[in-house]
């Protein structure tokens, strides 16, 4: 599983790691079982703080995508893929939610904010 920061996004690094790895349990890179790199570990690879890893994994374990033995370490949690799906909905629409507000706060039209989405959704940018 390969994890890819950058120091420039808008987004904290706990956040860029929780992300990519749950994109990789969403697109089956990473099996249901699997053992993750412990937070040590994860954190010398990326050359960040054991507490970012620390917290991109309990956000993790709190949504649901991985669980953690004590002394075994951090797992892939099986997935009901509809019911993760569902989840994600809710989240894009909260998101979608508060940028209608913030798109209307300034006038801007329904047109320009599609037009906006779009160019970002086909960047592919975070």
């Amino acid at each position: 599983m390969k994890i890819l920061l950058k120091n420039s996004s808008e987004r904290p690094i706990y956040e860029q790691i929780k992300q990519q790895i749950k994109e990789n349990i969403l697109k089956g890179y990473v099996a249901p079982g699997e053992h993750l790199p412990s937070m040590r570990e994860l954190a010398h690879d990326l050359s960040v703080s054991v507490i970012t890893t620390k917290r991109a994994y309990e956000d993790l374990e709190k949504d649901g995508f991985v669980f953690t033995i004590r002394g075994k370490g951090t797992f892939v949690k099986q997935q009901d893929s509809s019911i993760l799906k569902e989840k994600q909905f809710i989240v894009i629409e909260s998101l979608a939610k508060s940028i209608s507000k913030e798109a209307k706060t300034i006038g801007m039209s329904l047109p320009e904010l599609q037009e906006i989405i779009e160019l970002i959704f086909e960047e592919g940018e975070e």
